[in-house]
């Protein structure tokens, strides 16, 4: 989860690797089968029809939405069409929704596309954490970008944290969204991890971050109170239904905006946009045209929100300095070990890509379903970039995953216990680790694009979601837009090199 540090060899511990090393010559010959059957995508791609079940979907009634307005009479005419109906996009429409309230704009109609089932992407398909970042990578930014910048890296994800608690809190969702306040844990499987981690903390806390909650743990602290044999830190972080909160979030844009009327096309892919003829001195003169398979839409403004897929209808996110799709993979697995012995944290580890949580549960003596995901550093040095089918599972990670925490937590999973779901999903990597945010600039007046979270969206996308529809409203008024206080320069489109 880490953006820019060399990794080290994974190990985990000695079984670990000497499994990993009995093993190699066989999990070699599975990823060379499992790659000549994967799609690759590097000119642009839609989601694949038939994706592996996600437990955040697919468990009963948790997509009330999934169909929404994918029959009926297409809406053919719009004030600002979002392409894609996660995180980022429902974010942009909320944001919007309480933007027009509080001025004094006329009244806008807006429209949500979505090429497959409602929040069916990178959102629906992630870990579940809500973990903003306090410290880790501080110096890294600081190096790269100036202790400024380092500091609005920790902010903007605060921000987005923040913004989503009052949601859920101010509308008494807690329960039916699963909050849980449990804060995370990372744990150092290396000296070197954790003695780089003291460092960023020591420059984050120089620069003036807040850092009170932060809890350094010893390997024997750890092991006492959870039964892993490192030593870790703790920092405040909550963990959530991903798809629910963006569920709820609609429904409260669509429900409550007296000056937003918000329509959703699930099932309704846009296939190509081009100009339409537009007269400059009207500000909603409709300017592009979506083409989509069940007709056309002409909008003023278009908001790109569709991360790994953002190339396919913009050549210039394509290659490397663009959004490169990665496929990541996650298993739903039981504990042996009762909530009250877990506890309700989530976790990482440094080095490594895996994080875990267990989901909450009705009484602390059951045995929780722990989400689980991770494991792309072990299918080679491409790690699933430009794999665009989430209908498929690498067989290398699941074994990987399945492994992996009867290793870090000994007696509390049995090893031999299968997954209850195992699903996969596409993010949307940068050669930055930064997102795209902002206007997509000559020959696309009245395009932006937030997209590009390089697997770290849950903190990250509901902000840049504000901040586009901050500029749209801004462009609409004709005034000029100001980046709020906690959006790092560096994601806006005109500072990209």
């Amino acid at each position: 989860m880490m953006l820019f540090k060399k990794y080290h060899a994974f190990a985990l511990s000695i079984v670990w690797a000497q499994i990993a090393c009995s093993s190699r010559f066989e999990d070699q010959k599975i990823l060379s089968q499992s790659l000549r059957q994967t799609e690759f995508c590097s000119s642009g791609c839609l989601p694949v029809a038939n994706s592996t079940k996600s437990f955040w979907i697919d468990s009963p009634n948790a997509n009330p939405l999934a169909t929404e307005g994918s029959g009926g009479t297409l809406t053919t005419d719009a004030d600002v069409c979002i392409i894609g109906s996660g995180m980022t996009g429902v974010s942009t429409a909320h944001h919007l929704s309480e933007l027009l309230e509080r001025s004094s704009a006329p009244p806008l109609k807006a429209v949500i596309f979505e090429a497959r089932d409602f929040c069916s992407g990178a959102t629906g398909r992630n870990g579940g954490h809500l973990t903003p970042r306090a410290f880790l990578e501080f110096t890294t930014y600081a190096e790269l970008y100036g202790e400024e910048e380092a500091m609005k890296s920790l902010t903007v994800e605060h921000h987005t944290a923040s913004g989503i608690v009052d949601i859920i809190e101010s509308h008494n969702l807690t329960v039916d969204l699963d909050l849980v306040e449990g804060g995370h844990i990372t744990l150092f499987f290396t000296e070197e991890s954790e003695r780089e981690a003291r460092m960023d903390y020591a420059a984050a806390d120089a620069a003036g971050a807040d850092l009170n909650d932060v809890e350094w743990m010893t390997q024997e602290q750890v092991s006492s109170k959870f039964g892993a044999r490192y030593p870790g830190v703790k920092v405040p972080a909550h963990n959530l239904w991903p798809l629910k909160f963006v569920t709820g979030m609609y429904n409260i844009t669509k429900l409550n905006s007296s000056k937003l009327s918000l329509h959703l096309h699930t099932r309704t892919p846009v296939t190509s946009m081009s100009p339409l003829e537009s007269d400059p001195r009207d500000s909603l003169s409709r300017r592009w045209k979506l083409t989509t398979p069940r007709g056309s839409t002409s909008c003023t403004y278009v908001v790109h929100a569709t991360n790994a897929y953002a190339s396919h209808l913009l050549p210039q996110m394509r290659g490397d300095q663009g959004i490169v799709p990665t496929r990541g993979q996650i298993v739903a697995i039981r504990a042996n070990a009762s909530a009250e012995e877990l506890t309700k944290a989530s976790w990482s580890a440094e080095p490594g890509t895996e994080y875990w949580f267990p989901r909450p549960v009705n009484r602390t003596t059951e045995h929780p379903l722990v989400i689980l995901g991770g494991g792309r550093h072990l299918t080679g040095p491409k790690r699933e970039r430009y794999v665009t089918d989430d209908s498929a599972l690498n067989p290398v990670i699941s074994r990987a995953l399945r492994e992996y925490l009867p290793d870090v937590f000994p007696g509390k999973f049995d090893p031999d216990q299968e997954p209850e779901m195992e699903w996969s999903g596409i993010m949307g990597y940068t050669a930055t680790g930064d997102p795209f945010v902002g206007p997509l600039g000559d020959g696309y007046g009245g395009q932006y694009v937030a997209a590009g979270f390089h697997g770290h969206g849950m903190p990250r996308a509901f902000a840049c979601g504000e901040a586009v529809a901050q500029m749209i409203m801004s462009n609409l008024s004709g005034e000029t837009w100001s980046p709020p206080d906690w959006l790092p320069r560096r994601y806006l489109t005109w500072e990209k090199t």
